[in-house]
């Protein structure tokens, strides 16, 4: 039976005030079968220095020793620099119930989902999630981050291509150069998530697929329960899909692609932007989205393994693989 969103907030009383919570998980798809998956949490506070502190007056437990007795700033220090600026503690009992929480401040949130810096927190926003705490209106910045995957999934899709391949394009945005696909993800991560929340997927990237259609960018139909979908694969359609990434990927494809002044100093993209082929294009924005996720993956496992503690890490790792592993032999 689902959690209901009494149950996903009630372990925020555990913790010192958040100024953004979101759950999310395996855990929570209707189509998991693995009842000892654990709840996570993203927490997004104003000063994480403060938040920690206060957390470990609280909940000293939830923390590996060795992170509990460095301190506070140890820990901030652990996940800025080594980590992608998230701080994760897993393996936190809750009535019955095990919750991974992962705490970061909200500049790094929001400046994230909305450049794709790190493509960390901005691709976990681009599915569903159960949103519990919002002070800062991050949902209305998210906005900005679903369009932006929908015109990367765009590009990356053939010209004809079912609704769920849409989403499943967008899911697996984030995953992309990520390591642990190989060896420690499910390999029908991608499938389970759009099957067990395509609904709410619909709902999240219904008014992107129309202002596409509205623009003439996407031909829609409808196709058994779902929609089918011919886009334009000209020039045009390609610039406009392309200059509606975020900085990061523009900045990185647009010199790979030789594009100069592709984004000013006060950051707004040029109107004029002089366009390669659709297949160049394409490959360098696949190129610069593998290389982020591959560095802030591989970072932010490092930080990982060094915060949870021997035992807990083992632990984790070994779940992980043991879930792959099933995946990938029945």
């Amino acid at each position: 039976m689902a959690l209901t969103a009494a149950e996903l907030a009630g372990p925020l009383q555990l913790f010192p005030p958040v100024d953004f919570c979101c759950a999310y998980g395996s855990s929570l798809l209707p189509n998991n079968n693995d009842k000892t998956s654990m709840v996570d949490y993203i927490l997004g506070v104003q000063n994480p220095l403060q938040w920690h502190q206060d957390n470990l007056e609280r909940n000293r437990n939830h923390y590996s020793k060795w992170m509990a007795r460095l301190g506070p700033k140890a820990i901030t220090r652990v996940a800025d620099g080594i980590g992608v600026g998230v701080y994760f503690n897993p393996f936190v009992e809750w009535r019955g119930k095990k919750i991974k929480y992962g705490v970061v401040s909200m500049q790094n949130l929001a400046w994230d989902v909305l450049t794709w810096d790190k493509f960390y927190l901005s691709g976990r926003l681009q599915k569903p999630v159960h949103l519990l705490i919002d002070h800062w209106d991050i949902s209305k910045v998210n906005f900005i981050n679903l369009k932006a995957a929908t015109s990367a999934a765009l590009l990356f899709l053939p010209n004809e291509f079912t609704e769920e391949d849409l989403y499943a394009n967008i899911c697996s945005l984030s995953y992309m150069g990520d390591l642990r696909m190989l060896f420690a993800e499910d390999k029908d991560k991608v499938k389970k998530i759009v099957q067990g929340s395509f609904n709410s997927f619909r709902a999240m990237y219904k008014p992107f697929i129309e202002e596409y259609e509205s623009e003439g960018l996407l031909e829609v139909s409808s196709f058994a329960h779902q929609k089918a979908f011919k886009q334009d694969s000209g020039l045009s359609a390609t610039s406009s899909l392309f200059s509606s990434l975020p900085s990061a990927v523009l900045r990185r494809a647009g010199a790979e692609l030789g594009l100069k002044q592709l984004i000013d100093e006060t950051g707004v993209v040029s109107p004029n932007i002089v366009i390669r082929p659709r297949e160049e294009v394409k490959n360098s924005a696949r190129k610069v989205l593998r290389r982020i996720v591959a560095v802030s993956s591989a970072r932010q496992a490092v930080s990982g393994l060094l915060t949870a503690g021997g035992a807990n890490a083992a632990k984790y790792l070994a779940k992980k693989i043991t879930k792959s592993w099933r995946s990938r032999t029945t």
